[in-house]
């Protein structure tokens, strides 16, 4: 017997790009960038919408993979009664509340802000505020985060959406969301920011790898100390893709 699943992408993560990428991809922050409540940088759980906060997540928007060292996943869990039939519904309540959005403009109307528009990526975030709040709080399928498009010579292309939990959350509230049985949920974790004063060193190598970033070797605070960096436990806040467009969307599997 056939049993539709879910299908959930992950948001994985990029290298960062050479020091005047990401150096213009934070002055373009400023004005560029929403706040994402429910995706909290701080240690602390506070909102944060710094400059050098929105060029670390255009890096990572750019969906490429490679970063196992800073990505924290839900623990495996066994399928559970109920799981498929819980994620169908998900992805069900989800097409519908968001179909209008395949006209940008009516997500933008709505009030789905685009993050760093003008910089590539292979997937654009357009963010609700209000959605982002409530997600704080409680889970709707029907009012997801963000809004997932690509951009193609034609304009935008609505492929899915994000949902979003805080990241105290644990694995037994993000299973109450969307099943931990089907996908797992992910958080950007223990990563070392440079010194704002000194953006060459997003570029700096040790034994051919970089240090600082996403995709750098430094994991601990005591390193990134001593490197002169900032450490930052978590980025933002547990999050997940589900993908609604024709091509993975829900599928039957054996």
């Amino acid at each position: 017997m056939r049993t539709p699943l879910l299908t959930l992408l992950l948001m994985g993560s990029a290298a960062f790009a050479a020091q005047a990428q990401v150096h213009d991809t934070s002055r373009a922050a400023g004005s560029a960038m929403p706040d994402m409540p429910g995706m909290t940088m701080g240690a602390d759980g506070a909102d944060t919408a710094s400059p050098v906060d929105a060029g670390i997540h255009a890096a990572m928007s750019q969906a490429m993979p490679g970063m196992s060292l800073h990505m924290t996943m839900t623990p495996p869990r066994a399928p559970a009664p109920g799981d498929s039939a819980r994620a169908q519904h998900i992805v069900t309540v989800l097409r519908a509340s968001i179909a209008k959005y395949r006209d940008v403009n009516a997500a933008l109307a709505d009030g789905f802000k685009p993050f760093l528009p003008n910089v590539p990526q292979d997937v654009y975030h357009f963010t609700k505020r209000g959605n982002g709040i409530k997600a704080a709080f409680t889970f709707d399928p029907a009012r997801p985060t963000s809004l997932l498009y690509t951009k193609t010579p034609s304009g935008y292309v609505l492929v899915g959406a994000m949902y979003t939990a805080p990241f105290r959350a644990t694995p037994a509230d993000l299973d109450a969301r969307v099943p931990l049985s089907i996908y797992p949920w992910h958080l950007h974790t223990n990563l070392c920011i440079p010194p704002r004063d000194q953006p060459a060193l997003w570029r700096e190598r040790r034994d051919g790898k970089p240090l600082f970033g996403p995709k750098g070797t430094i994991t601990t605070k005591a390193a990134c100390d001593a490197a002169g960096g900032t450490f930052r436990p978590h980025l933002f806040g547990w999050m997940v893709h589900v993908m609604t467009n024709d091509q993975a969307g829900v599928r039957d599997a054996d």
